[in-house]
């Protein structure tokens, strides 16, 4: 059975993590290995460059330093967790991935998406996933429910303004938009069952 790669893109508060471990169980109960992952992190030298992206002040590095620290996160996690998953036919789910970098650092940090798609064709071989899954929630009721995350503490990426989260929704939803054959938006409002069952059915093809 071929493995599937699946990733959950969006901004803050939109409830990725929580619908990782909802879909994960969903595929279990269909019977197939779910390998469940998340970025910066997922492998342990990613999971090492993880506390350098995400802790200390919001100005720690600039776009570009970020830049170079999330492509060596993601390669060594492509190499360590994602193709060996794939290879061996689980599912693999992550919060975050490519998309994330190009919405973030490429679009709200002004890097450029050409400079962020080389570095990942360098080291992570251009690895995309199978499908992109959009969540989608106002900019209001994403914030939050960001606030109550974690008792309201983020990170250093997290808690940057609103502006800057405004052009990281921008972005997305022109990833989006270039690429709908990858992509599909998922509305993540209402109930956590009911935002489930509509990326169910965004997979439903692959299923």
């Amino acid at each position: 059975m071929a493995g599937r790669f699946i990733s959950l893109e969006g901004g803050e508060g939109v409830g990725k993590s929580t619908q990782i471990k909802r879909l994960a169980e969903a595929l279990r109960a269909r019977g197939h290995e779910v390998v469940e992952t998340r970025e910066p992190g997922g492998s342990p030298g990613a999971e090492a460059i993880r506390k350098l992206l995400l802790e200390g002040e919001a100005e720690r590095w600039t776009a570009e330093t970020e830049t170079l620290l999330f492509a060596a996160a993601r390669a060594d996690h492509v190499a360590r967790t994602i193709r060996p998953a794939l290879a061996r036919g689980a599912w693999v789910l992550t919060d975050r991935f490519l998309d994330s970098s190009l919405a973030y650092q490429g679009g709200a940090g002004g890097v450029g998406e050409a400079a962020i798609r080389q570095l990942h064709a360098i080291g992570s071989g251009g690895l995309l996933p199978d499908r992109t899954l959009l969540l989608r929630l106002p900019a209001e009721s994403a914030a939050a429910r960001a606030s109550t995350r974690d008792g309201g503490a983020g990170d250093r990426i997290g808690g940057r303004d609103a502006s800057y989260h405004a052009r990281v929704a921008a972005a997305f939803e022109a990833l989006a938009a270039q690429e709908p054959e990858r992509f599909r938006p998922v509305d993540a409002s209402g109930p956590a069952g009911d935002v489930t069952e509509r990326i169910l059915a965004a997979l439903a093809d692959l299923l």
